[in-house]
């Protein structure tokens, strides 16, 4: 099919993301608002010119659920940055049509807040609703295209999930 986008011709997005976990080792999920189906994931996005990847995770940590820097204990970042492909019916939809997938660096914070701290609404509504889940929970939850991801970054802070 002439004109067709071709992933190979697009760059990754970078992105942030971050494992948020409780005292009891449980994992900060979100059920998406723009999904047609049970779509929960962690906070995550974007990573802005000139921004560091750990303040970007901050950055949409806080865009996302109104949980602030203050409110988080650093524990660890990923080894490596993992990479997904979307799937071909959304390839030239999302993004503006600019990326092939997302190049993404992973963070695991400690909540010490309550959780009438979180909001929803604060500046990025992107969830629906929330909930603390176990990490294989977390990996069945997400959308199928991003369960590997999902599973080498739960694999990665097994450890420190306990």
């Amino acid at each position: 099919m002439a004109g067709a986008i071709q992933a190979d011709d697009l760059p990754y997005r970078p992105c942030a993301g971050v494992v948020l976990v409780n005292d009891r080792g449980l994992i900060f999920a979100g059920q998406r608002k723009d999904s047609s189906s049970p779509a929960w994931q962690m906070p995550q996005g974007g990573i802005d010119a000139g921004e560091k990847p750990r303040e970007a995770a901050l950055r949409e940590l806080w865009e996302e659920t109104g949980i602030t820097a203050d409110l988080v204990e650093f524990v660890a970042k990923a080894p490596r940055w993992v990479t997904y492909d979307l799937p071909p019916e959304l390839l030239g939809k999302v993004w503006g049509g600019k990326y092939r997938g997302q190049t993404q660096k992973w963070f695991l914070f400690r909540y010490l807040g309550r959780d009438d701290q979180v909001d929803l609404n604060a500046v990025h509504a992107e969830f629906s609703r929330w909930k603390w889940v176990r990490a294989d929970e977390m990996v069945v939850g997400i959308v199928p295209f991003k369960r590997k991801v999902y599973e080498e970054v739960t694999g990665m802070f097994r450890d420190q999930l306990a």
